[in-house]
Formats: C-alpha cells, structure tokens, sequence
C-alpha cells in the first residue's frame, strides 16, 4: 500500500497533464473538422455504451473488426469479418446478402433477422475478463499451494484478504453454516464484477458489466440457485403464509410470487443502471470541450472527471459488494430454518 501511495504521490501531476491534455487536443482535432462533420456528443455516448460488431480503440487506424457469426434457414451459417459491412469511408454497407442496421444484423432481400453469434465488442470483453479472472486466479492457487504455511507473497498477498473479506463479511454471515457450498460461486461472481467494472474504465474498453444482458445473467444464476435451495419453509412462506386469515392469503399469495422474481430484476437494474450511468457521466463531461468549444472549459471538465474517475473506481468495488451481498442474504433466506419458540 506504502508502494502504490509512492507511485501515485510522484505520478499524479503527469496524471493531471495527461488529463488536461486529452479535451485540448481533442478540441484541436474537432475544431479542424468543423467544417467537415458537426460533432454529435449523444450518439458517440450511446455508441460507446451499447455494444458493436466493431471496436473502435481511437480513430484512424485504431479499429478491431470482430468476427461476424450468424444463421438463417435461408442461407445457413456464415462466418465472415465485420470489416466488409463498411466501405473506406467506413459507412455501412450490405455484404453477401446481410444487411447491418442498428447493430442488427438482416437478410437484405426479406429484411428478416438472422441468429446473431458474432463475437462482439462486450463477447470480446467477456473473453478478456475471463482470461484474466483464470490466469490470476490460477497463479494464486499456485502460491497456495507453494507458501502452505508460510505468509503469502506475490499475487496471493494482495488477493488473499479479499477472498478472505467476502467469505467472512459477506458470505458466511448471510448464508450461515451451508455457506461453504456457495462460496465459490459467490467469489467467481465478486470477482467477474469487479475486474468487469474495472476494465470498463480503461480509455477504448467495452461496457461489458453495463450490459443488461450480462446483469440478467448473473442476476438469472443467483435465481435458479435461490430457488432450487428453497427448503421447505421457505416455498411454504410463499404459497402458504403462516398466520394470516384465508381471505388475506388470496391477496398475499400473488405479492409473493412477484416477489420472487423482484429480486432478480433489482440485480439486474442496479448494477446495469449505475455502470452505465456511470460511463455516460463521464463522457458528458469530457465532450464539454466540444460542445463549447473552449480549452478552459476542457481544462475545467478535466478535473471533473479526475473527480468522478477517482469515485467509479470506488462504485466499481461497492457494485461488486452489492451484488454478492444481496445473492449472499437471498440463498441465505431461501435455506433459513424457522425458529421454533
């Protein structure tokens, strides 16, 4: 820790010049392409936080055209470069028969969509996050096994309290004594958030846990490991209140099995609803510069988001928390043995 204060103490004013210095040449760049193209802020934000058939790192030179992978009863499978959707100019064009609109891809000739498989900008995400949760992973269970009782070192120093913070602190206590056989589910799903959150901060990355398609997924493995560990009280409490009158349980019963699946649903939105805000923010402020068309308002917007960067790297840890925490109290609730007085 002493280390990384260091590091930061004698990198933080090139940190700030770096900063300052993006809006004032992003600033210079636009105001040379006035004349050519108006600069549309709203659409290159939502372009950044939806996912694309491309990845665009910077401009000129800087994009990753992913493999397009897709089925039709028509046509069969095809797998082909997304490259040939753009001509030189990089504006949309048919290829093949398949017609690109709106990241959807279409059979030209009937306009009905096909089974899209394509290894996007969020699945090439997915892939990256992935590769690295194994490769560390990996490495600290090899240390492991080396430091056996003797005090960690290398990776394992530094991930060793975490694991350790979300069995004592999160899971153990929401669980209880069958805490063991969700633990590794639950760290998986810390750490897949928490490296998504992270990635998704560097200049260039995709919105891989902004992506509600990713939320609905974790949020959908919580459900069916809640669900399918419900004991008896638990479903009993749902289709059965105990003490309450009959004509009540009419009314309650319907609450009930909405709830069930309100829970899910408030996984999901959360951490979709703040990661993205979040990139939106950010975003809104760095094109301040463009929009008015002033380094010191770029200067000024800069700080802004040093500010805010600083604060996503801490929502990138709490949506983590979060997420595991209310998994953690929902399985737990579900396998909770009624008290008996």
């Amino acid at each position: 820790m002493s280390l990384f204060l260091s590091l930061l103490r004698k990198n933080f004013v090139a940190f700030i010049v770096f900063f300052l210095t993006v809006p004032v040449m992003g600033f210079s760049a636009q105001e040379e392409h006035a004349g050519e193209e108006k600069f549309d802020a709203s659409k290159i934000i939502i372009h950044h936080v939806l996912d694309d058939h491309v990845w665009h790192l910077w401009d000129h030179g800087g994009t990753i055209y992913l493999p397009v992978i897709v089925y039709s009863s028509e046509k069969g499978l095809d797998v082909f470069s997304s490259h040939h959707f753009y001509d030189e100019h990089h504006n949309v064009v048919e290829y093949d028969g398949y017609k690109l609109d709106h990241e959807r891809i279409y059979l030209s000739a009937s306009h009905k969509a096909v089974l899209d498989l394509s290894i996007t900008k969020n699945v090439a995400m997915l892939f990256i996050n992935a590769g690295l949760l194994l490769f560390i992973f990996l490495a600290v269970a090899k240390g492991y096994q080396k430091n056996k009782g003797k005090a960690p070192s290398g990776l394992q120093s530094f991930f060793e309290p975490i694991i350790v913070f979300v069995r004592d602190e999160i899971v153990k206590p929401n669980i209880g004594h069958h805490y063991e056989k969700f633990l590794p589910y639950m760290l998986t799903l810390f750490f897949f958030i928490l490296f998504g959150n992270l990635l998704g901060l560097l200049p260039g990355a995709g919105n891989l846990t902004g992506n509600i398609a990713v939320t609905v997924t974790l949020a959908t493995l919580t459900f069916i490991i809640t669900n399918f560990n419900g004991n008896k009280s638990y479903w009993g409490h749902i289709f059965w209140t105990p003490g309450v009158p009959l004509p009540l349980r009419i009314i309650i019963l319907p609450v009930e099995i909405v709830g069930i699946f309100t829970k899910p649903i408030s996984l999901t939105i959360r951490l979709f609803v703040a990661i993205t805000a979040g990139h939106i923010v950010l975003l809104s402020l760095i094109f301040l510069a463009f929009i008015f068309k002033s380094v010191w308002v770029g200067a000024g917007s800069t700080v802004m988001v040093l500010f805010i960067s600083l604060i996503e790297l801490l929502v990138a840890g709490i949506q983590a928390y979060v997420f595991v925490l209310f998994s953690s109290l929902y399985i737990g609730m579900a396998m909770a043995e009624p008290e008996h007085h």
